[in-house]
């Protein structure tokens, strides 16, 4: 199996394409080891290896983000062998029911029918080009003209995930829906 390497934007965090499908159509986020214990054989292994802050799955892909001063090498040389035991093992990258996403927030103010074209917005216009650079981001609420955003992977900590925010997703949502977006947060 060959597993391309790609820097993001952050650079505590790493984007590994693995060529094959991981999770079809969707994305796990695994912030902390104990959240991967029981739902991910495969993130569960990356945690095993010393200096892994989090680990995010995306369709044919995986980013881990480290902690700051752990070396690259130091980590994908004890990489390669865990990912090669845990493709042979044929066990599934998640099992049992992933928790589903609920608005941290909730939607007030706002139509479900508002909520949706947000959420179409985002799905269409931002996340593949997240997705690009090794992360995701997650509608989490509405409320008085601020929509609450979730970010994933490689966006969580990065350093320009606020220009993302600010001059990339509130611009473009406060263009299409003028008189219902005014910012966006991240929470």
């Amino acid at each position: 199996m060959t597993i391309r390497t790609e820097r993001t934007p952050n650079p505590n965090s790493l984007k590994y394409k693995v060529g094959k499908m991981l999770i079809p159509g969707g994305s796990a986020n695994f912030p902390t080891k104990q959240s991967a214990e029981t739902r991910s054989p495969l993130a569960k292994r990356i945690f095993a290896i010393e200096g892994i802050l989090g680990v995010f799955i995306g369709s044919d892909f995986f980013t881990i983000t480290r902690e700051e001063g752990i070396a690259w090498g130091d980590i994908n040389a004890h990489l390669a062998p865990a990912l090669e035991s845990f493709f042979e093992s044929g066990e599934p990258v998640l099992q049992g029911k992933a928790p589903a996403d609920k608005p941290v927030v909730g939607d007030i103010g706002i139509s479900p029918e508002l909520v949706e074209k947000i959420q179409k917005l985002l799905e269409e216009r931002v996340r593949p080009a997240v997705m690009q650079d090794g992360g995701d981001i997650i509608y989490r609420g509405f409320e008085n003209g601020t929509v609450f955003l979730e970010m994933h992977g490689a966006c969580s900590g990065c350093p320009s995930s606020t220009a993302t925010l600010k001059i990339g997703i509130e611009t473009m949502l406060r263009e299409q829906l003028p008189d219902i977006v005014q910012a966006v947060e991240a929470i």
